[in-house]
């Protein structure tokens, strides 16, 4: 199936010379989104995955049918604050700033096998975020999984140690 046809460009958004790439329209149809979560489904399967974990929010979209459909869990990785019980944070860099991201203590238990799925890897910093909270906890990281990577950006090699699958290259 040709999933670039269900992303839409969106020019300017969220600042002018950005060009976004908007993944509503897959999401909308049925086959499309079917289809993005059976490819994650089998590379989590490839990977004996125990744990789906994704970052908040479009990681949850992608994240949450595969975990259904393999029958394990699924850990949401939020902004600090959000989650409500001890967790653990990871603060990492940004062109203009830094972020935080948090997990859930008990979210990933030692020697779990986890593939870490999310909509789009541009630089790699969120998923570089989420993958040390996960080692931190003990888990195994065995594959990363995004609908789109932004190839320019070359968030591939921040995670050159990982197997990295993309179903849509830009």
């Amino acid at each position: 199936m040709d999933l670039k046809a269900h992303i839409a460009a969106v020019k300017d958004f969220p600042k002018d010379g950005i060009l976004f790439r908007d993944i509503t329209p897959l999401m909308l149809d049925g086959k499309a989104y079917k289809y993005a979560s059976d490819q994650f489904t089998e590379f989590a399967r490839s990977k004996n995955a125990d744990l789906i974990v994704g970052p908040e929010a479009r990681g949850f979209i992608f994240g949450c049918p595969v975990a259904v459909n393999l029958g394990v869990g699924f850990a949401p990785v939020r902004k600090p604050g959000k989650l409500p019980r001890a967790s653990v944070t990871v603060s990492y860099d940004l062109e203009y700033g830094s972020n935080s991201l948090s997990l859930h203590e008990d979210a990933v238990k030692p020697g779990q096998r986890v593939v870490i799925i999310d909509d789009l890897l541009a630089t790699g910093g969120t998923m570089q975020a989420t993958v040390e909270l996960v080692e931190k906890l003990g888990g195994i990281v065995v594959g990363l999984a995004f609908l789109i990577e932004l190839d320019d950006l070359e968030g591939r090699k921040l995670l050159k140690n990982y197997d990295v699958k993309t179903l849509i290259n830009y």
